[in-house]
């Protein structure tokens, strides 16, 4: 359990350290390489960075999934000529947490990203959906009051369109700098999903590593229909956390996709190069046109 605990870790930490695209620079090689490469957290191998767009950012090695930031995420699985309909960022301290607005910044030049949210609306092989995706570059995907308005707003836009909801989730949970004010967020989009249920349109909840906290205890669980891509760290609490609360010892891969889906969580696991035709073939089913 030790042992799965360290390797779960390390790909936390991965995904946290190796989601920007620093510019090559001319400085000691083990620099230089770092710029070529990446290392794959699971097999530990080396891969060439030019290539990971032709395997969507999979280990060409162990299969192991590598993390998408949202604008990879929006080009793998939409038609070309989608527009971008996020709000715009200004960055705030609600709660006077200590350098937090600096943290944000510093975030924002690391990952290239805005904030931890991209929202599109456009079409998947010809459906028109709205789409939202959250970035696990951006202070682990965290969902503060901008994430959760945006994702509310996402929503709300359906609702106005009469078009089905798409979210891709990636998060570390409730963005602990902001206290309250993002549990407030759980409620709040949970509300959006319910009243644009009631209306009668879809709502597809993607899964991908890691989601935990409190986007997996809102949003994230109540889509329609629930699909995860393989191998992704689905839940609430950790697992050492778990464990010391109930006093049991917890099953291998009990927050894998894999574990939840045979357990009922989720509906489907869809591989990465097939995800795109799996959405159009859901959206089509339920009748969403052009």
């Amino acid at each position: 359990m030790k042992d799965n605990f360290k390797k779960r870790k390390n790909l936390l930490n991965f995904i946290r350290r190796n989601r920007e695209k620093p510019q090559l620079e001319n400085k000691e090689d083990d620099n230089f390489n770092d710029h070529l490469f990446y290392k794959c957290p699971n097999c530990e191998k080396s891969i060439l960075k030019d290539n990971l767009p032709e395997t969507n950012w999979i280990c060409s090695s162990c299969g192991f999934y590598l993390p998408l930031n949202s604008k990879e995420r929006l080009d793998l699985v939409m038609d070309m000529g989608y527009e971008e309909i996020q709000g715009q960022v200004n960055y705030s301290n609600p709660l006077d947490f200590p350098n937090y607005v600096e943290k944000l910044e510093n975030n924002r030049k690391k990952s290239g990203q805005d904030e931890a949210i991209r929202v599109a609306l456009g079409k998947i092989k010809g459906s028109s959906c709205v789409v939202a995706v959250l970035d696990s570059s951006f202070l682990m995907g965290s969902m503060g009051t901008y994430v959760g308005e945006e994702v509310t707003k996402a929503f709300e836009k359906a609702m106005d369109l009469n078009l089905p909801v798409i979210i891709f989730s990636a998060s570390g949970g409730a963005r602990m700098q902001e206290g309250i004010l993002s549990l407030m967020q759980m409620a709040k989009t949970s509300n959006a999903v319910r009243q644009h249920s009631e209306k009668g349109l879809l709502y597809i909840s993607c899964l991908t590593n890691p989601t935990t906290g409190g986007v997996t205890a809102s949003f994230a669980s109540l889509g329609d229909i629930i699909i995860a891509e393989p191998n992704a760290l689905i839940g609430f609490a950790g697992p050492r956390v778990i464990k010391q609360t109930i006093k049991q010892d917890l099953p291998e891969g009990f927050q894998s996709s894999e574990f939840l889906m045979e357990h009922g969580f989720i509906d489907t696991i869809v591989e990465r190069e097939n995800l795109k035709e799996v959405l159009s073939i859901i959206l089509k089913i339920h009748g969403v046109e052009d």
